[in-house]
């Protein structure tokens, strides 16, 4: 018996060269999803409700700092609390670090008139800066 002339059933099956591309296509709806999900918690930011007055759109062409004033009467430079007596030592440093010009005020609705002023007060004495205050635009109905 010659081995040689015997061809086994894998040798007659033709060669397919096809990807299969399932696969790849549910991995790349998964990380769509993934993105589609943790896109905006990364805006950043503190959130607070900001009251709604008849405002202008803010324009720079420097990235400004924020500064947030809860409801409780926590401060926060950017996304740091920080305690309301160390606003006017920090705010300047974080000024010079990141070359801003500009100081935006976010004064939740519901927070202390008090609180809110007092921090206007003391950006306001740093000089060189503009600032503003920060509002939702009236929605018509």
């Amino acid at each position: 018996m010659d081995s040689g002339a015997r061809r086994t059933r894998r040798q007659d099956l033709p060669i397919k060269a096809d990807i299969n591309v399932t696969s790849l296509v549910d991995v790349a709806f998964t990380l769509l999803v993934i993105f589609i999900i943790t896109a905006p918690m990364l805006q950043g930011g503190v959130e607070i409700q900001v009251p709604e007055a008849d405002v202008a759109p803010l324009t720079s062409e420097t990235e400004p700092i924020i500064v947030t004033v809860e409801e409780d009467g926590s401060v926060f430079l950017a996304e740091t609390p920080v305690p309301t007596e160390d606003v006017r030592t920090s705010l300047p440093q974080l000024l010079r670090a990141s070359g801003a010009e500009i100081v935006l005020i976010k004064g939740d609705a519901r927070a202390n008139y008090e609180a809110v002023l007092q921090i206007i007060a003391t950006v306001s004495q740093i000089e060189g800066i503009t600032i503003s205050l920060v509002g939702n635009p009236i929605m018509e109905s």
